[in-house]
């Protein structure tokens, strides 16, 4: 079962990497001609991924601390999985904001407008957050290098930098460096993902976005989508002991729920206060989420988010069956990008001036949009390319709890 389940994994990333290379070849040839949004609606699906993957990655970074700070031992096993998962995401973060700048070779100048800019803080964050998991996954994996080195492999061997001491004191040295990192990520995981939620929350013309609340669901959503992605990775590339696995994955489905729930009261009482009042600038993007852009796709907050993310995850989770745990935790960490598109697309489709929509027209001055296939093909690539990484790491390292 787990066999067949990785072998359909690859095939997935490979079909994604594939189909999606068209998407690829036009973002380079055509630039930000082939996209659907404008001067108006600026921030489209390629940013919705973008802080997606990025959530993805804080929340399987936020519970590689419960094994590295807080010792929890039931998930002690995936401790090296959740920091590759973790890293494989951020790749394919920061290729889709990439990707998103107009001119892609200016992006080294973000960072030189630090500290005036939030963009530049996030810069910084990402590139420090960048190192430390690196370090990380070194430290966590060294001993299981040193092992593969020692068994041949020239691979491993040259990954060692030479640190070949497994005595237990140097053991004890590298757990003691991995308390420390994980104490210094976690409010570094905060900073960065809560600061994408501050990005959007500063923005005092978007009244959707314009919250205090804001940072608060972007780090609840991260943990959430975080969790359900590292559930179905345990389930494929968890322990080898089925009882060991089942437990594991058991304890982890009572935290989906919970975040689960957490999430969406936090949801439903942005939606409930926001429409209370009938304030066009705070109802009319919570009536675009549940009822569509003019009527159209609704069924992404009905059917993808809150059926398909919010009400099946919990009855799967809730039979504490791990094949149907695990399931559950997939369907969250898929179905969580609508939950990304319902933030960055609702909040820019209401005109700050009444009747600006029919004031002017011309390429990209229209207050609707919804991705191209160029643009949804970039982004299937990127998953694709993020799902190889995380892949291919998984073969030639010490990732998975059983290689050691």
């Amino acid at each position: 079962m787990r066999d067949g389940l990785k072998k359909l994994v690859w095939l997935v990333a490979i079909v994604l990497f594939v189909v999606g290379f068209y998407g690829l070849y036009a973002r380079l040839t055509y630039g930000h001609r082939m996209a659907d949004y404008g001067s108006y609606v600026t921030w489209g699906l390629w940013v919705a991924a973008y802080i997606y993957f990025i959530g993805l990655s804080a929340g399987a970074f936020s519970l590689s601390t419960l094994v590295y700070v807080f010792g929890v031992k039931r998930l002690e096993r995936i401790g090296k999985l959740a920091l590759w998962t973790a890293f494989a995401c951020l790749i394919a973060a920061l290729l889709s904001i990439w990707f998103d700048i107009g001119h892609l070779w200016r992006a080294w100048r973000i960072p030189t407008h630090w500290p005036v800019s939030m963009m530049s803080w996030m810069a910084v964050l990402y590139s420090a957050y960048f190192l430390l998991i690196l370090v990380e996954i070194w430290f966590a994996m060294r001993k299981d290098l040193v092992e593969r080195a020692q068994q041949g492999s020239a691979f491993c061997s040259f990954l060692t930098f030479g640190s070949r001491d497994t005595s237990p004191e140097a053991l004890a040295r590298d757990k003691k460096v991995l308390k420390v990192l994980g104490i210094i990520g976690i409010p570094l995981a905060t900073a960065f993902h809560g600061g994408v939620g501050t990005l959007f929350a500063v923005v005092a013309a978007k009244h959707h976005w314009h919250s205090g609340l804001t940072p608060i669901v972007f780090l609840v959503g991260a943990l959430l989508s975080g969790a359900g992605l590292l559930i179905f990775a345990t389930y494929i590339w968890g322990p080898e002991e089925e009882a060991e696995r089942n437990e594991m994955i058991k304890f982890m489905g009572y935290i989906l729920i919970g975040l689960i729930c957490f999430d969406f009261l936090l949801e439903i009482a942005e939606f409930l206060v926001g429409s209370y009042a009938k304030v066009p600038e705070e109802y009319l993007p919570i009536r675009y989420i549940i009822l569509g852009y003019y009527g159209k796709y609704w069924y992404t907050f009905w059917i993808v988010h809150f059926l398909g993310g919010v009400i099946l995850p919990i009855l799967l989770a809730w039979s504490r069956k791990p094949g149907a745990v695990a399931l559950a935790g997939l369907l969250v960490a898929v179905t969580f990008l609508s939950v990304r598109l319902n933030i960055v697309v609702p909040g820019q489709v209401v005109p700050e001036i009444k009747g600006l929509e029919w004031a002017f027209f011309g390429p990209g001055l229209k207050y609707f949009y919804f991705p191209t296939l160029e643009e949804w093909l970039l982004t299937a690539w990127v998953t694709g390319l993020g799902m190889l990484i995380f892949l291919v790491g998984e073969k030639l390292l010490p990732v998975s709890a059983n290689k050691n």
